[in-house]
């Protein structure tokens, strides 16, 4: 009969790193892909939101517009409210020249659902909200979303 003996230690092979380059391009790739860059930089003060009970989601997020309404973030500029549209500070004539270009940059059959959506600091005053209103009024943009926290309004 044959005896089985064991020659000595045998060593762990070791680990094979050919394939760490392709795995890590793998990662890279893929958070390149699902990462999202900030469209807008604010430069207002939009937080925080007003609080409302009765709110409902967007459907189309892509077919909504942002205007931005708060005091500046640089305290230089002032502390009564301004109006941010995409990068840039606007007066509420410049609305009508904003919302023409948001409807050019559109598909023509997504302008009836184009909605514009009002981020307004929950401090700011409402003449300016108001102004903004009347501006969208002229131009057709009846699509309004005002952007707000679940919360009763009477919460701190």
């Amino acid at each position: 009969m044959a005896k089985f003996r064991k020659e000595g230690k045998k060593e762990v092979p070791q680990v094979s790193t050919s394939s760490l380059p392709d795995i890590v391009y793998m990662l890279i790739f893929f958070f390149m892909i699902t990462t999202t860059m900030r469209d807008v930089e604010l430069k207002v003060k939009a937080s925080p939101l007003p609080k409302a009970t009765e709110i409902q989601k967007l459907e189309h997020k892509a077919l909504v517009s942002s205007i931005y309404i708060g005091a500046p973030r640089d305290s230089k500029l002032g502390t009564e409210s301004r109006i941010q549209l995409d990068d840039s500070f606007a007066t509420p004539a410049d609305i009508a020249d904003w919302i023409q270009k948001e409807r050019d940059s559109r598909n023509p059959a997504d302008i009836p659902l184009l909605t514009t959506a009002l981020k307004v600091h929950k401090d700011t005053r409402m003449g300016v909200v108001t102004d903004v209103k009347q501006e969208l009024r002229k131009v057709g943009a009846f699509r309004i979303n005002y952007t707000t926290l679940k919360g009763s309004a009477l919460e701190n």
